[in-house]
């Protein structure tokens, strides 16, 4: 039976990394529709790159892909970004610019140039430009885990949000995977100290356009929300944690993903000595990864995406002194060599992001965190046997997964939901251990804190079908990112369900205030308290939202017991 717990869920309990193919989203955007073009009249504006043209689209103007920092191929490659390198003339800025190197199939902007290992640009939406306008700047950081996604992917087009709220919003492409993560610290000293991390200085550099740039584009540098989904969210975290972001964003969202801890440095060295050792390549003439071609990188990456190739074989080293583990709720935390994601390396990125406290440096930082209520539906679409177990079925994959553990965990979910199916227990148990179970812990200690902390539980159901099942995605992962851009009309995950236009109302309005006053309101919704571990209210994001205080509280309560 193709179950995926073990796969998926491995990579993302509050373990160091998400990797990428969990985390796309699968709806194309090759059906004949142009939602997101660009079309004049077109508008120039100066920026401290050059001048660029873009124009309008959907209600706003458009600027797509813009420079905001230089080449980080060849010498480039595996360092911080370097500075962006002005132009001449005028540069069209109607188009996408290129997504980061990535496999196939894992982008959904529209009419979206070809992957590239120099690709750090970013798009801007807009309600004006040069008219001395403050708005509030909404920067959002694409899901795909640490290893896909753009920031052209047509649901989250920012230009409906733009032109209904009166807010800038920007989105990034930054660099992904092995690129973007190969750590090189232990091996290379100083010159690569910023390695492991440069994906997530990608991001910060385009914090440093937007504070030089933003005003021409009618935004305020100093009232900046960084915001993503899913592997998003987990980017997000690490720039909370990161001392080079200060300054650079004054609040922060996540949505459905966390990332309590980063990689330790000698899981992510293995990881770098399995890349030598697969293309053959001494520790010491390291300085030879420039020059491999960037394709044959990827191939190693996307085989190990698929538990193959050279990256899952262990060093001799490592196998001495990490034996497998047994299944446990620990295993599935405990990070692994071979994937990709943000690396403690105790400068760039000093501690852990949210173990076992909230970052210092962002205390003064309100937070809007929240998760879907049946986060597990996406991760287990493609397997329809699961939505087919019964008790027993679901015991077995219980255990399988979390071994001595799971005894604990199914009586708890048999006590609490009574009347549930096995399928509805199981995507309950899911959805707690690969996304609910970190965001709990992240709202309470960043609760811990001075700024205030929103949490919200997204209940707006889709209608999409799950082939080979008698099941919808529900309240799925991913199908809140149309909703919260206000691109209900694409065709996509949301599906087109009743309430639909409401709900997309109701979270683009909290969204958008909190990203301008650090607090979130919606026109007929209720008022949204803050956080605390006393009352732990949650707002329940649905057509008619509604407040609840510390929902499936018997459950976190056993999570937390279970030192999750």
């Amino acid at each position: 039976m193709p179950l995926s717990l073990n796969r998926r869920a491995v990579l993302r309990a509050g373990a160091a990394v998400a990797t990428a193919p969990y985390f796309g989203v699968h709806a194309r955007a090759d059906d004949g529709i142009w939602f997101t073009r660009t079309v004049g009249p077109f508008v120039e504006v100066e920026t401290t790159g050059g001048r660029v043209r873009g124009g309008h689209s959907r209600g706003a103007l458009a600027f797509k892909g813009i420079p905001y920092a230089g080449p980080v191929s060849g010498p480039n490659r595996f360092k911080a970004p370097p500075k962006v390198s002005p132009w001449t003339g005028v540069r069209d800025a109607t188009l996408l610019g290129p997504p980061a190197l990535q496999g196939p199939g894992t982008t959904y902007g529209e009419h979206e140039p070809a992957y590239s290992e120099d690709c750090l640009v970013l798009n801007v939406w807009t309600p004006a430009v040069n008219d001395g306008a403050k708005r509030p700047v909404m920067v959002y950081c694409h899901g795909g885990g640490f290893t896909t996604g753009s920031g052209g992917q047509r649901i989250q087009d920012g230009a409906r949000l733009a032109a209904t709220y009166d807010v800038v919003v920007v989105a990034t492409n930054h660099r992904l995977g092995l690129l973007g993560y190969l750590y090189l610290g232990d091996l290379g000293g100083a010159d690569y100290a910023t390695s492991g991390n440069q994906g997530i200085l990608d991001i910060i550099a385009a914090l440093g356009w937007v504070k030089d740039n933003i005003a021409t584009f009618g935004g305020d540098p100093g009232n900046v929300m960084v915001f993503g989904e899913s592997g998003g969210s987990a980017k997000t975290c690490a720039i909370m944690a990161m001392p080079a972001s200060q300054g650079l964003y004054h609040k922060a969202g996540l949505q459905s993903g966390h990332l309590l801890r980063g990689l330790p440095r000698e899981v992510a060295t293995e990881t770098t000595r399995r890349v030598l050792a697969a293309l053959d390549i001494a520790p010491k003439d390291f300085t030879r990864l420039h020059d491999v071609p960037a394709d044959k990188l990827l191939a190693l990456q996307l085989a190990a995406e698929k538990g193959q190739g050279p990256l899952t074989v262990p060093t001799p080293e490592w196998q001495a002194g990490h034996p497998p583990p047994r299944p446990s709720l620990a295993a599935l935390r405990a990070a692994k060599p071979g994937g990709w994601g943000p690396v403690v390396d105790g400068t760039i990125l000093p501690h852990d992001p949210f173990d076992p406290a909230a970052p210092a440096i962002a205390a003064s930082i309100p937070l809007l965190i929240g998760t879907m209520r049946d986060e597990a539906t996406f991760f287990e679409r493609d397997h329809p046997a699961f939505f087919h177990m019964d008790a027993t079925g679901l015991d077995a994959h219980m255990r399988r997964a979390l071994g001595d553990d799971a005894q604990r965990v199914l009586a708890t979910y048999r006590r609490t939901r009574p009347d549930a199916t096995p399928v509805e227990q199981g995507i309950a148990i899911e959805t707690a251990i690969s996304m609910g179970n970190g965001a709990v812990a992240i709202a309470d200690r960043k609760a811990a804190q001075a700024a205030p902390v929103y949490r919200y539980r997204n209940d707006f159901p889709s209608n999409i079908a799950i082939k080979g099942t008698d099941w919808t995605l529900r309240a799925g992962h991913a199908t809140d990112i149309s909703v919260t851009f206000l691109n209900t009309e694409m065709p996509d995950l949301q599906g087109d369900g009743p309430g639909l236009v409401e709900a997309s109302n109701a979270v683009s309005g909290y969204f958008t205030s909190f990203a301008r006053s650090g607090v979130p309101t919606a026109a007929g919704q209720p008022a949204w308290p803050r956080y605390d571990i006393k009352d732990r209210a949650v707002m329940l994001l649905n057509s008619q939202c509604q407040m609840a205080l510390d929902p499936d509280g018997q459950e976190r309560a056993m999570w937390q017991a279970m030192g999750v």
